[in-house]
């Protein structure tokens, strides 16, 4: 005689739509939910060491893009110079379009917008670096030639740090046009 199968009866209620929980809004789960929004965005704000907070910083010439134009300008006089294989118009759109990327960087990193840091930094380590190699001249030994920027870029790279830190505390503790 072959044996019968039990049938294993699901422990699943059965039910239809009567025993499923109602899809009804409630205004208390919805404040609810709305609060904690708030107090993540509030803390992860808080947290938030790089990246953008609150709006760009004016120029010095209020809503005119003068930097951004310069910087145009600098790229076009670049092109120009290396097309032509060098000289003049190539030195002054390097020196153009650099000292426009200076106070655009410095503008916001200052203003606790935006950390540049390391770009700022680098500034006065290769200005310390084109001195000492124009004077002193290139040692024999090439790796010799970082030598002297890396104590500059250090203590650059750590009081630039400082100085955002504090701008970006004082920005989030007190917004901008607020």
């Amino acid at each position: 005689m072959a044996q019968q199968k039990s049938k294993r009866r699901s422990r699943k209620p059965r039910g239809g739509p009567a025993t499923a929980p109602r899809a009804v809004p409630s205004q208390r789960r919805e404040q609810r939910q709305a609060r904690v929004k708030q107090v993540e965005r509030s803390t992860l704000a808080t947290n938030r060491v790089l990246g953008t907070v609150g709006e760009r910083p004016k120029g010095l010439f209020g809503d005119l893009p003068i930097s951004e134009i310069l910087i145009l300008l600098g790229i076009i006089g670049i092109v120009a110079g290396l097309i032509n294989g060098g000289g003049p118009a190539l030195l002054i759109g390097v020196g153009v379009c650099a000292l426009a990327v200076l106070e655009v960087t410095a503008r916001e990193h200052f203003s606790g917008f935006r950390s540049h840091t390391s770009l700022l930094a680098a500034v006065p380590a290769l200005i310390v670096e084109t001195l000492l190699v124009n004077f002193v001249g290139v040692p024999s030994v090439p790796i010799l030639v970082f030598l002297p920027i890396i104590p500059v870029f250090a203590f650059g790279f750590w009081q630039l740090r400082r100085m955002f830190q504090l701008a970006r505390q004082t920005r989030l503790a007190r917004p901008p046009g607020a």
